[in-house]
């Protein structure tokens, strides 16, 4: 079987993708009850090994990635810049040739898609994007189980960003291309994806520079962190991003039994109020922890045990 990375969503594509997030909701449900530690009853990825690289910093990610190979049966390492030969500049294509031959999987989490890009076109095992600059396909893995779970379905969904056109955003775009669902995203000036990002909605996906524009009628309300991990220029960018936060006032034109999400870290009072992310409307927990679940599915799909689609 061909090797299958998931680079991005498209990575496994719209039967993929539904496959996965059929697994993801199907296995959690299986676990009820079960400790955390314990393994799934059919520890599926039993003897498996996976490399989690870690060139950026990390909760969700380090820790969703550890205890889905826990559950599955397997086992994780962490590999850091400051702790492995990467931050000595040993190559990222020497890397994943000497990973592959001691791992069953690789996780990448850089700050530069083509490290991730270069790292699968030297690894013989799959590589998983575990976030870059461009995109965070897990993260929106989740989000879509978390959105499923709340008795949605994903076709003709209005999913409304308010923000930065970052990372995050492309995904959630690429989803509602792969899934049929609308994004508007609500941007300032300086801070819209690029078209070529938009593009991946297949038609789906606009920018705004209103954010009221942008939650009217939305059943999925999402936003994320306004200041990134390295980013400059903080006092310029929180004063051109403040119009987009979510809150009460915005909510309520929303569908009224819309939910908002945020993949986390959060801040409180600056990309979304207290009122709105710890509100009845929010579903940041649920979201969280789905990225355990998400996580598992992805392996799952790598390993060639859910359909390609």
């Amino acid at each position: 079987m061909k090797t299958r990375h998931f680079l991005d969503l498209s990575s496994a594509g719209p039967d993929g993708l539904a496959g996965i997030l059929h697994d993801a909701i199907e296995r959690k449900a299986a676990r009820k009850g079960l400790p955390k530690g314990a393994p799934d009853a059919d520890a599926p990825l039993a003897g498996r090994v996976l490399a989690m690289v870690f060139e950026k910093n990390s909760t969700r990610t380090r820790v969703s990635f550890d205890m889905a190979m826990r559950q599955l049966g397997g086992s994780a390492l962490v590999l850091d810049a400051a702790t492995s030969q990467l931050g000595r500049g040993e190559t990222v294509a020497d890397t994943a040739r000497v990973l592959s031959g001691y791992c069953d999987a690789i996780m990448v989490r850089t700050d530069d898609h083509a490290k991730l890009e270069e790292m699968a076109a030297h690894a013989s095992v799959p590589v998983i994007n575990g976030l870059t600059d461009l995109s965070h396909p897990c993260q929106i893995v989740a989000d879509l189980q978390t959105i499923l779970e709340s008795g949605k379905a994903l076709p003709g969904l209005k999913v409304a960003w308010l923000g930065d056109g970052n990372n995050v955003l492309t995904s959630i775009v690429e989803a509602g291309g792969l899934m049929q669902f609308d994004v508007v995203a609500a941007c300032p000036q300086g801070y819209q994806p690029p078209e070529d990002v938009l593009a991946r909605g297949r038609g789906r996906a606009r920018c705004v520079a209103n954010a009221r524009e942008a939650i009217e009628g939305a059943d999925v309300i999402v936003t994320d962190t306004w200041i990134s991990m390295g980013q400059d220029h903080a006092e310029q960018k929180l004063a051109a991003m403040m119009p987009y936060q979510v809150t009460p006032a915005l909510m309520a034109a929303a569908k009224p039994d819309a939910c908002f999400l945020h993949c986390l870290p959060a801040h409180r009072g600056e990309e979304v109020t207290a009122e709105v992310i710890d509100g009845p409307q929010s579903l940041i927990w649920p979201e969280a922890e789905n990225r355990l679940h998400a996580q598992k599915a992805v392996l799952r799909w790598c390993f060639g045990q859910i359909a390609a689609g």
